[in-house]
């Protein structure tokens, strides 16, 4: 297969890791083609895995129109639900402002997928809506799409949903409990304010700053800009919409003391221990800082959806430097070298030997080098259009 597809091998996905399924599907596509001029060729035929039950298999479903459609299907429906995944795991803005608004354009976008035949796209959304429940539409991600002026500056209708509204007075007992004067000028003046961009959201710098959703747009420092003739709304706006929705920059913390924590270092002081973790963990974001700062590409809102493997796939949040394939470009097909090889070892060699204690010794490892060539960084451009109609 590896001759056919250009020593790019398929995505296998991940137990532990979500959305895995998506690359594996977004990886078939990619080599569709070559796949079946592979069954198609005399070394298939010549394969001593052609006559079993899986051979036979993987023959009729790579020739298969109608596997390939429902490929097809789930990229279109799941590329939506992805870039939101990208947000809420990323970690150069907050997200707790945008999580909802993005979740409604999510379900809008399969809307269209589907061309807006309610038989066909209502069991999907239903999924998502019984998923989200009670998870993504608490009163501080409600009260954080109202009060971000990307969404509610372009559609004032918010305002009006019964739901959103129950989300900022929750919030707004909860931020001033039992001080009803504060709670009556929250809500009965400066939001109105708000509403109908009196003072400073009246601005027209006020509008232009929130039109796009780019590298340059900070809902929080939008409200310092421009809230200060609301104080308390100011104060609430600015502490919602600083707020994550994701445990990730946890979980990278953890990784960075497994990482340490090996059962040669385990002689460590906690002391040390965490000094190291300390120096480790803060070392990757400096250079993750200094390559975003040269690239000049916000992970959050690239067009490509491998910009954000490395919460993907295992090991796609190492620190490399730029073409070595991991981490960096995070391309699909990098993710596929094996977790035994050479290569590997070598990177985490690379990234501990700072760290590692005077009685330590280095381990080398002893597997055959596979080389493997990057799958693209294309992610559905236009997949099946001549193939798919919903």
């Amino acid at each position: 297969m590896r001759k056919h597809t250009k020593k790019r091998d398929i995505i296998r996905p991940g137990v532990t890791r979500f959305a895995t399924s998506f690359l594996t599907m977004q990886s078939l596509m990619d080599k569709k083609k070559d796949l079946k001029v592979m069954v198609a060729s005399e070394e298939w035929e010549q394969c001593k895995h052609v006559k079993t039950t899986k051979g036979k298999v993987a023959y009729a479903t790579i020739l298969s129109s109608h596997f390939w459609s429902g490929v097809i299907l789930c990229l279109k429906v799941f590329e939506p639900l992805f870039k939101l995944l990208r947000i809420v795991d990323g970690d150069k803005k907050p997200s707790m402002g945008f999580l909802y608004g993005e979740l409604q354009k999510a379900k809008m976008e399969i809307k269209e997928t589907f061309k807006n035949n309610e038989a066909n796209y209502q069991p999907i959304l239903q999924i998502i809506d019984e998923k989200a429940r009670e998870r993504l539409d608490g009163p501080l991600h409600l009260a954080g799409y109202l009060l971000n002026p990307y969404y509610f500056f372009k559609d004032q209708s918010i305002q009006h949903d019964p739901i959103v509204m129950e989300g900022i007075f929750t919030c707004v007992e909860k931020f001033f409990p039992d001080n009803y004067e504060v709670q009556n000028q929250v809500i009965n003046v400066e939001m109105h304010k708000y509403r109908v961009k009196e003072g400073g959201f009246g601005r027209h710098l006020a509008e232009l700053g929130c039109v796009e959703n780019d590298e340059n747009y900070n809902p929080v420092a939008w409200w310092y800009n421009y809230g200060n003739g609301v104080p308390n709304l100011q104060r609430m706006a600015i502490k919602i919409l600083s707020l994550t929705t994701s445990s990730s920059g946890c979980e990278r913390n953890w990784s960075s003391f497994e990482g340490i924590h090996t059962k040669k270092r385990n002689r460590l002081d906690t002391t040390r221990l965490n000094n190291l973790v300390y120096v480790q963990f803060n070392a990757r974001i400096m250079n993750k800082k200094k390559r975003e700062k040269e690239k000049k590409v916000d992970i959050l809102l690239a067009s490509e959806a491998s910009m954000a493997q490395g919460w993907i796939v295992e090991g796609g949040d190492e620190e490399l430097e730029f073409g070595s394939g991991i981490g960096e470009t995070s391309e699909v097909g990098s993710s596929l070298e094996p977790r035994g090889s050479s290569k590997n070892v070598e990177v985490r060699e690379l990234h501990e030997e700072d760290f590692i204690s005077d009685e330590d010794t280095e381990e080398e490892g002893d597997d055959e080098e596979i080389e493997f060539e990057s799958d693209t960084e294309r992610v559905l451009e236009g997949y099946g259009e001549e193939e798919f109609d919903a």
